[in-house]
């Protein structure tokens, strides 16, 4: 990871507050092919609030947040594909969604693991909830 501060002058008419400037390559295998990604992020915390080992640290921190939460939304309960955008129900769907997801978690499933299992026994899931309710 590269941080720097010298393009936030350059920069701070296209974006109030900008302090620094960073890039950061990754590295990954994915079933035996590896792939090189640059990214690069802006951000207004200042060199001593954040540096380059902190930015990089909140980067891992929101990727986590996307691979655990989101990316398990998209494919898992397929929310790319739901056409719903009428008034307060697309948050609402995904209100939903998440609380799926922490009930399937807190009972000890992965999700998949987790909507074939009380896809298969019905009874069981409305038990799920109806116990979650009265704690």
């Amino acid at each position: 990871m590269e941080v720097t501060a010298t393009l936030a002058g350059h920069l701070s008419p296209c974006w109030k507050g900008l302090a620094q400037v960073c890039r950061i390559t990754r590295e990954r295998i994915v079933r035996g092919k590896s792939s090189t990604e640059t990214v690069y992020a802006i951000t207004s915390l200042s060199a001593d609030k954040a540096g380059a080992a902190r930015l990089l640290e909140l980067s891992r921190e929101h990727w986590g947040i996307e691979n655990k939460l989101h990316y398990v939304r998209d494919v898992t309960c397929r929310e790319d594909q739901a056409r719903t955008n009428a008034g307060h129900a697309p948050q609402v769907l995904a209100a939903l969604r998440n609380a799926k997801l922490t009930l399937l978690r807190r009972l000890g499933f992965k999700p998949v693991e987790g909507i074939e299992h009380f896809a298969e026994h019905r009874q069981a899931a409305i038990d799920a909830v109806s116990a979650r309710r009265t704690e």
